[in-house]
């Protein structure tokens, strides 16, 4: 079992992994989700814990499911 730290790392590379995968920046990505693209750094770089619905907000605008997020 992955601790919350190491799903939070895992869980950002994995955003990063598919937002440079389909060429996006990380400012485009994070206006898409109304997310300031500091907050959106953070995120990829595993340094907070998302939401729910901040990870549904991503999905939806790289186009993949939610459960494409924890894959890996």
């Amino acid at each position: 079992m992955l601790s919350k730290k190491d799903l939070q790392i895992a869980i950002g590379k994995r955003i990063r992994e598919i937002r440079e995968k389909k060429n996006i920046p990380q400012q485009v990505i994070a206006a898409k989700c109304n997310i300031e693209k500091s907050n959106f750094s953070r995120i990829e770089a595993g340094k907070t814990n998302p939401t729910l619905f901040t990870l549904y907000k991503i999905a939806y605008n790289l186009n993949i499911s939610i459960s494409e997020l924890i894959e890996f």
